[in-house]
């Protein structure tokens, strides 16, 4: 079972420049919001961290893992689930002056993986979180569940166009 953590030492890897390595590790998870509705991850996250020492003191990072989602399908609020995979990755080169290259994760040797697991899982989202990719979703005008009620219409209003004619009086 992997080691539980919040946070990684990467100092403690001793890695000089060139060397890798590979660990998993259990990260725990918050749920999320997404679209003002909670998306709950379940358990911590099985990820598989790959870090990289760099030349001088930097180091190449890779973060993956998958990650089932379970809350409201935003079609039709029933029940959804929805697996995202996450392949995330990060440069810490310091003193390098360059943004591009510098972890906002990365505090001299200290990872903070759970906000990256975090952060990266919020971008791998998709676009909607369904129930199914054939949901039809609530009716527009009295709300009812499409899924359950495929032919639900309502009667057309009147053109607005024609409204004046309404009015006349045929006595």
């Amino acid at each position: 079972m992997p080691a539980r953590t919040d946070s990684f030492d990467l100092s403690r890897l001793g890695l000089s420049s060139g060397e890798g390595r590979s660990l998993d590790l259990a990260v725990p998870m918050e749920p999320l919001y997404f679209a003002a509705q909670e998306y709950s991850p379940g358990d911590d996250a099985q990820v598989s961290l790959e870090v990289s020492r760099t030349t001088g003191s930097g180091f190449a990072l890779r973060l993956r893992f998958e990650v089932g989602l379970h809350g409201p399908c935003q079609r039709c609020l029933e029940d959804a689930d929805a697996e995202v995979a996450v392949d995330a990755r990060e440069i810490e080169q310091p003193g390098s002056g360059d943004d591009e290259l510098t972890s906002p994760y990365v505090d001299g040797e200290e990872l903070d993986l759970r906000s990256w697991a975090r952060d990266a899982l919020a971008l791998a989202l998709p676009a909607q979180i369904a129930c199914s990719e054939e949901c039809r979703g609530l009716c527009a005008v009295c709300g009812a569940n499409l899924n359950e009620d495929p032919s639900h219409e309502h009667e057309r209003p009147p053109d607005p166009r024609w409204a004046k004619l309404s009015e006349l009086k045929l006595d």
